[in-house]
């Protein structure tokens, strides 16, 4: 287990005795666990839904230094689930945000930022100083990346994952068991599961995974209890449910099996079919149409039908006037519905589905088609701002 080493000179100041009094109290964690977290280093990779309650209770726990990966900004959207940054710090770098509500909590804690993309070029160095990895991304890409910079250290990688209602969360420590890549030894196909963003998730989700991480992570520094190594923790929220599934360790897994074939970091986003962030298989040759375009047609009057391929929950948040509602698993049995238009627009939240719609409708025939780029989004940042965005 990866316990943290103390040194002969580690004690704790009168306030942080104080501080800790309810931990140093406990047999489990005493005096000497107390000094195990100030001495340990944990990074957290991210500062959103799983990287928010992870980071707040480590640090409120005593751990003493702190690094944190990401580059993104604090969105109006990150503030239903991301506990650590408030409405004032919309705009906001999410690191420094970060950073100040952790001081907050506990100014003891050191913490590192690291504002950039975790990348092939740049993840062992960054990993090699800390003794815990805990990854709170919401990409395949990111999560094989953090797995074999960890295999590759010899570091734990404490994983959580989380989706609309459900939750995941376990210890892949290659030393004592198996890695993600013995769980996951291959990405899904890219788009085949939909983001946070596109399948959106209860917002105090990931603050019941990112506290178990937090718990795995405190476990592991103190070397206490049984960690989820080898076990995957699954969670229903609807249901109330725990359930868990035993993993056992691949010995054919590239990375970490008897013989591995990976001894280095390669590209992610390749071995993800992504290339940007975005799929490399999208549809090809869809037509596209820009909001500016679509508006001209709408100002002139033309014949043409506009198509919105969401989901019936999405179109009560917002719609573009004249939209016909046809979500995208009923276009093929309602295309005869459109057997009459002289012109087809089709649009969706972002451009990705209405995409694959007109692929659809292409190949069954229908020709004046196209497919609004940025979908309802681009609408509303282009042509009618009260339009809500989500």
């Amino acid at each position: 287990m990866a316990t943290t080493t103390l040194t002969p000179t580690a004690q704790l100041t009168k306030d942080e005795v104080l501080r800790y009094s309810r931990h140093l109290i406990m047999p489990e964690v005493g005096m000497e666990g107390q000094l195990r977290l100030k001495q340990a280093r944990v990074l957290c990779v991210g500062a959103g839904g799983l990287g928010s309650p992870l980071a707040l209770y480590l640090a409120a726990a005593g751990v003493g230094r702190l690094g944190i990966v990401d580059f993104d900004v604090v969105d109006f959207t990150n503030l239903q689930r991301q506990v650590i940054h408030g409405t004032g710090d919309v705009g906001r770098s999410k690191l420094q945000s970060a950073r100040e509500t952790i001081q907050d909590i506990n100014p003891h804690v050191e913490v590192d930022l690291y504002e950039t993309r975790l990348t092939s070029d740049n993840a062992l160095d960054i990993f090699r100083e800390y003794d815990i990895i805990a990854d709170g991304t919401d990409n395949f890409a990111t999560r094989y990346l953090v797995n074999d910079a960890c295999v590759l250290l010899g570091k734990p990688n404490v994983y959580g994952s989380i989706f609309r209602f459900e939750g995941q969360a376990s210890v892949f420590y290659a030393k004592e068991g198996p890695c993600y890549r013995c769980l996951y030894p291959e990405p899904p196909p890219p788009g085949l599961v939909p983001s946070c963003a596109e399948g959106g998730v209860l917002g105090v989700l990931p603050g019941i995974i990112g506290c178990i991480q937090a718990l795995e992570t405190l476990k592991l520094i103190l070397g206490k209890g049984a960690p989820l190594i080898g076990r995957l923790l699954l969670f229903d929220a609807l249901q109330m449910q725990f359930r868990e599934l035993k993993l056992r360790k691949n010995p054919e897994c590239p990375v970490c099996g008897e013989h591995p074939t990976i001894h280095e970091l390669i590209d992610y986003e390749e071995f993800c079919g992504i290339r940007g962030g975005e799929p490399m298989q999208q549809p090809a040759g869809v037509p596209e149409i820009t909001p500016t375009e679509l508006k001209k047609m709408m100002d002139e009057h033309r014949r043409f039908v506009l198509i919105d391929v969401r989901e019936p929950h999405e179109y009560e948040i917002c719609r573009i006037p004249g939209s016909t509602l046809i979500p995208l698993g009923e276009i093929a049995k309602r295309m005869n519905e459109l057997n009459s238009a002289d012109e087809i627009v089709v649009h969706c939240r972002s451009g990705m589905r209405s995409a694959k719609a007109v692929q659809i409708l292409m190949q069954a025939g229908f020709r004046k088609i196209h497919n609004l780029k940025g979908g309802i989004l681009a609408w509303s940042d282009e042509i009618d701002p009260s339009v809500p965005k989500y």
